[in-house]
């Protein structure tokens, strides 16, 4: 065999030859992409209890996650605990992570129960419980919205298990009393992590400012929030300055929201599609279109485009102000950028431009309604309701 004849054989066998690595890869990327292709659920459950089987499937996170979200999105509890339940027959059930993963998504349905079941289970099956199972529960406990065994297990589990809860705790534990509602509750949880030896985080802080500055009704502690944060030395990033942004725009203080983009600008901060919102929101409460139109120009100048919250807030705004050509423009915006709105938002427009004798408009809109392909909104003529 020439030289040349070896070489090429042995590039040729390289290329097609294929590793158990290579193979098991190939495996879980076919049975993957199978999972989330299947429409049938009960065939889903079937062939995520297979692929289970896999080692290295079991590794395999978002596959886990988005499979369980359908099937709460269905509220197929049943299956959801039929899959879960499944996996603790392999030998993965003795390592933390992968029941706190258990636990999480069973927190993520709703089903506290059996969250708290496999929290309880993970000792007999020889599996440490440290800080990350308990934050596990609790998490689980929020998103279950099981608000009254929130401060139990908070107060009591800790000293049970031998561990101290961690900034991740504090976090959960703050998210949970924010929405309980118990505002001065988790307000106070800043004092006690201090005291303890917890430093809070921007997560922390975020959490609070959402929460004091989204009600528009105590703006006067998110500013004392907002000092704490600078004082730790925790710099603020968009979501800070957003929630800030939704408070004055709330009270209607617009000239100080324009003031907190400027200083969101100097500080190399973006502006977001949430940042926007809060501003054109703002000024159409204060019944001022002209700066709602400003600001909503300079969204679509930027790199952020407007969403649904935008033309919600914009296109009835410009509606109640009589003029329903602008209104045309972003309703045939809205079908150009793909954007899912309420119906009766398009209505309103179609109704105005009757009143206003542009009937040729008005055809044109429930026409543009009906052709959309991303949603036919069934849009009509007053004539015809």
């Amino acid at each position: 065999m020439s030289y040349l004849s070896r070489i090429l054989r042995r590039t040729f066998s390289t290329s097609v030859s294929k590793t158990p690595e290579t193979t098991d890869f190939i495996t879980i990327k076919s049975r993957s992409q199978s999972l989330f292709k299947e429409r049938n659920l009960k065939r889903l459950v079937q062939k995520f209890k297979e692929s289970s089987e896999i080692d290295r499937f079991r590794t395999k996170t978002g596959v886990y996650e988005e499979t369980v979200r359908r099937l709460a999105s269905a509220k197929r509890f049943k299956w959801i605990k039929e899959i879960l339940e499944d996996q603790k027959k392999y030998s993965d059930i003795s390592r933390e992570g992968f029941a706190v993963r258990l636990i999480t998504l069973y927190g993520k349905s709703g089903m506290f129960d059996e969250a708290s079941k496999t929290f309880d289970e993970m000792p007999e099956r020889k599996c440490e419980r440290t800080v990350k199972s308990l934050n596990a529960l609790l998490g689980a406990c929020v998103n279950s919205k099981m608000f009254d065994k929130l401060e139990e297990i908070f107060r009591e589990l800790p000293s049970k298990l031998s561990v101290s809860p961690d900034v991740f705790s504090y976090n959960i534990i703050i998210k949970g009393y924010c929405d309980m509602g118990s505002l001065d509750l988790a307000l106070s949880m800043l004092d006690e992590m201090e005291k303890n030896g917890v430093t809070p985080d921007l997560i922390t802080f975020n959490t609070l400012l959402n929460e004091f500055c989204g009600k528009g009704q105590r703006l006067a502690d998110a500013e004392k929030i907002w000092a704490r944060m600078e004082a730790k030395n925790v710099v603020p990033d968009v979501r800070s300055y957003n929630a800030k942004l939704v408070g004055l725009a709330s009270e209607k203080k617009m000239s100080e929201a324009v003031r907190l983009i400027e200083e969101m600008e100097s500080m190399g901060i973006k502006a977001d599609v949430f940042s926007f919102n809060a501003l054109i929101k703002g000024f159409c409460n204060d019944e001022k279109m002209e700066e709602a139109k400003k600001w909503f120009d300079k969204m679509e100048a930027s790199d952020c485009a407007p969403d649904k919250t935008t033309y919600a807030t914009l296109v009835p705004a410009v509606c109640e102000k009589g003029d329903f050509s602008l209104a045309l423009e972003l309703c045939e915006k809205i079908f150009k950028r793909r954007r899912l709105v309420d119906v009766a938002v398009l209505q309103r427009v179609v109704d105005g431009l009757v009143k206003d004798s542009k009937i040729e408009e008005a055809k044109k809109l429930v026409e543009l309604g009906k052709k959309n392909n991303y949603h036919r909104y069934n849009l009509k003529m007053p004539s015809d309701q």
